[in-house]
């Protein structure tokens, strides 16, 4: 199969973290009449919840994204995957008449363009599947029981404090295969979902060896994914994390969009046995190790230097003028890790990096 030159495929004009359907709407117009856009609902402020549908196939794939309106890099993905599947060659209409493909492309259109995780009610929709107290909840599952979705794909970002299992990797992609009872058991339907898996971590570690990590599968029935697996939908949670001073997200949503693509290609195919449910249980699990700036050999209490002293820094993602601006701040963690791993790290001993700590109003935090 011919490899794809993906920096044709992205939708630049598209970019950087903060994304609401204002800037996907005139792409989102311009799409061949075989796209059939509708609106398949209102938020709490009443905006327009919109779907696009496309292809003939008998495998129905249903895709949303931005659940939480401040996860926005899967958003971007779907929107790379839909301007390549627009086109007309070979291997585009083979997936088009194997599926039929429905995206929710941002499905909490008012924490999008608050960039807020939660609803206009606050609420987690994500935590919602069993109440259904929200008007996009609702949506989303009535999307889900008209469509009759053989697969679904539940896209999300991740923070950047996870590594891949204890290695000082960054989980640039996680995946979950969501569990259907408390017991994590596996079913015929959790299954298939590992072996999709399993094809999408065989691409990705082609690019990104050792950078793609395995969600914690703590069963939740009010989730969306555990509660479309208990209805025995093969279900995936993908996981869009952090690569190397990509805080943007515009280089991992190039991984996201060719795990999307080599999932469609699996189920195309019909190559999903060639994977195994041993396969996926081979990824390791994400870690908590990673902070955004390691800051060691500081003592500011006696004023000098000493090896065993750290201060770990995560930068908190805060709206300003419809600008996205990355805000240092002291972390701790939820249980601290044996070692730590940073982003950046900073050495104290070193003139350079005192600099930088001046330059960017860090230093300020040491005291």
């Amino acid at each position: 199969m011919k490899e794809l030159n993906y920096n044709k495929i992205c939708v630049s004009e598209i970019s950087g973290r903060y994304i609401n359907y204002d800037h996907l709407n005139e792409f989102l117009n311009a799409l061949p009449e075989d796209f059939k856009i509708k609106v398949e609902g209102k938020s709490v402020r009443s905006e327009s919840i919109k779907s696009i549908e496309f292809g003939n196939g008998s495998q129905r794939i249903l895709m949303w994204s931005q659940m939480h309106g401040n996860e926005s890099t899967t958003t971007k993905a779907v929107i790379d995957l839909l301007n390549y599947l627009k086109h007309d060659n070979l291997e585009v209409n083979e997936i088009l008449q194997a599926c039929t493909i429905k995206i929710i492309p941002i499905l909490n259109p008012d924490g999008a363009r608050v960039y807020t995780r939660v609803n206009a009610n606050r609420i987690d929709l994500n935590r919602d599947a069993q109440e259904l107290t929200q008007p996009e909840s609702r949506v989303l599952k009535r999307v889900y029981e008209d469509f009759k979705p053989d697969f679904c794909f539940n896209l999300h970002d991740q923070r950047t404090i996870f590594n891949v299992g204890n290695t000082n990797k960054p989980a640039t992609v996680s995946f979950l295969a969501p569990a259907f009872d408390v017991e994590r058991n596996n079913s015929p339907s959790r299954e298939i979902s590992m072996q999709l898996i399993a094809a999408m971590n065989s691409k990705l570690q082609e690019e990104i060896s050792g950078q793609i990590g395995r969600y914690d599968d703590a069963f939740n029935t009010n989730c969306v994914g555990d509660a479309f697996q208990m209805k025995k939908t093969p279900t995936i949670l993908f996981e869009a994390g952090h690569f190397k001073d990509d805080y943007q997200r515009d280089i991992t949503r190039g991984y996201i969009f060719k795990a999307l693509l080599k999932a469609l290609q699996t189920i195309t195919y019909n190559q999903i046995k060639e994977y195994t449910v041993t396969d996926y249980e081979a990824i390791p699990e994400n870690g908590k190790q990673y902070v955004d700036i390691l800051i060691i050999n500081t003592d500011f209490a006696a004023n000098k230097l000493t090896k065993d002293e750290i201060v770990a820094i995560q930068y908190k993602e805060v709206l300003n003028d419809a600008q996205l601006k990355f805000v240092p701040s002291l972390h701790t963690f939820e249980k601290e890790p044996v070692e730590i791993f940073g982003h950046k790290t900073l050495n104290c001993n070193d003139e350079k990096d005192i600099e930088w700590l001046k330059s960017n109003d860090l230093l300020n935090l040491l005291v």
